[in-house]
């Protein structure tokens, strides 16, 4: 029989999210029968579909904010639907493994009244909540100590950790006291199969000689308003030849479009919001160069961002901060601005590659070459396997394990 799995998603919606449909559609392809678990908004508001063999189940959800009072609103609702839903999904499909995919850090909670049932759980680790919660308020407080502690919770009751790179998995390892053989690397990557009818369109570019990219969520810790801030800069320079298009939603958007309008630039710079994957990769396939502005901090510093691989497979040159992980990926595919000096050294920087058309066509074949031999979606669906191997694995080995009842305590009794 098929093994049967159950991905709760509470951060996206499925399958707008690209790691975790990925990741449903590789264990699919791989002999599991899949079920995903998320949260529904104005663009899938469908509570069940079949979409190529994966049920998606959707529960209903409240709208985010950017307080920490309206996460723990939109996190709590969440939690009462999780629960809900996937007792519903137990008896109507069943599951042998869940794997919580954060943020938040709460979802073990889902899972461990069915670990005592025999369910394995598989902690998808993509944010560092602790350090998430900093970049966006920059304080230590009651708030913040919870979520350290529910980040020890989950790595305690997980059977398996993913991570989406190195440092990550240096945190399992060290912070969460996990031992290696329990933590995968299963790194975010695009499918490049998704990206072949992208065109170039030119009446993108607003009638301007270059367009800049920038594609994400957009809340404080990615640092759209330091762009923002960029734009206007190079606009005091002269230069009236570059338009600037954000793609993605997020509870920032109406603060930046405020900004925008507020500085003069609305004529330089756009938001479109969430688009469709067509017109999103027609607007990555257009840009002369795409930008990652996230701030420096910690939380930045060791996270994997997906855009960037997207950039490179679109064989785009970048501009971000000297962050270590976005340095792993990108390598020479990208220029890295100072993280103090951050404006005026993110314009220079920017500005020079458009000014210079041979280097940006080298760091772009670089980075689509790096994407194409190390860095694809692909590369990591070994990873994944064998991370629910070694879920079932332990199982096993748990099952052939004699029962405390097969001691001679006679004998243990007698010797003391």
């Amino acid at each position: 029989m098929k093994k049967q799995v159950l991905i709760i998603e509470e951060n996206s919606t499925v399958p707008f999210d690209p790691r975790v449909w990925n990741e449903a559609s590789a264990l699919n392809r791989n002999g599991y029968s899949v079920t995903v678990l998320c949260p529904c908004d104005k663009d899938y508001e469908r509570r069940h579909e079949i979409i190529e063999g994966v049920h998606v189940y959707r529960h209903p959800a409240t709208k985010g904010g950017n307080t920490a009072l309206t996460y723990l609103w939109e996190y709590g609702v969440a939690l009462f639907w999780e629960v809900l839903y996937s007792w519903w999904i137990y008896l109507r499909h069943g599951f042998d493994v869940i794997q919580g995919c954060n943020p938040p850090d709460h979802l073990f909670l889902v899972a461990l009244p069915f670990k005592l049932l025999g369910v394995k759980y598989i902690f998808d680790h993509h944010d560092l909540n602790p350090e998430l919660y900093i970049a966006k308020y920059e304080r230590q407080d009651f708030l913040y100590n919870v979520l350290v502690r529910l980040e020890r919770l989950t790595y305690r009751f997980s059977d398996v950790v993913m991570v989406t790179n190195e440092s990550y998995k240096e945190i399992a390892i060290t912070r969460g006291d996990r031992d290696p053989n329990d933590v995968f690397v299963v790194r975010n990557g695009p499918d490049l199969e998704r990206f072949q009818a992208a065109t170039r369109n030119t009446a993108l570019k607003y009638g301007k000689s270059f367009l800049v990219g920038y594609v994400g969520h957009i809340s404080v810790q990615e640092g759209l308003d330091i762009l923002v801030n960029v734009a206007g800069f190079i606009k005091d320079l002269g230069r009236h030849d570059i338009h600037f298009t954000c793609v993605g939603g997020g509870p920032s958007v109406p603060g930046l479009q405020q900004m925008v309008k507020d500085k003069g630039l609305g004529d330089m710079v756009n938001f479109t919001g969430r688009v469709s994957d067509a017109e999103l990769f027609d607007i990555l396939a257009t840009a002369d160069v795409c930008v990652n502005p996230d701030k420096p901090c910690e939380m930045n510093d060791k996270s994997t961002m997906i855009k960037i691989m997207e950039y490179m497979a679109f064989a785009k040159p970048i501009v971000q901060f000297d962050l270590k992980e976005g340095r792993f990926s990108a390598g020479e595919a990208s220029l890295y601005a100072d993280n103090n000096n951050q404006v005026v050294d993110f314009a220079a920087k920017l500005l020079w590659l458009l000014d210079n058309p041979d280097e940006r066509e080298r760091m772009g074949q670089f980075g689509r070459k790096k994407v194409e031999e190390e860095l694809s979606w692909k590369y990591s669906v070994s990873n994944l396997l064998a991370a629910y191997q070694r879920s079932f694995d332990k199982a096993a080995r748990l099952q052939l394990l004699p029962p405390a009842s097969s001691k001679d305590t006679s004998r243990d009794a007698g010797s003391i």
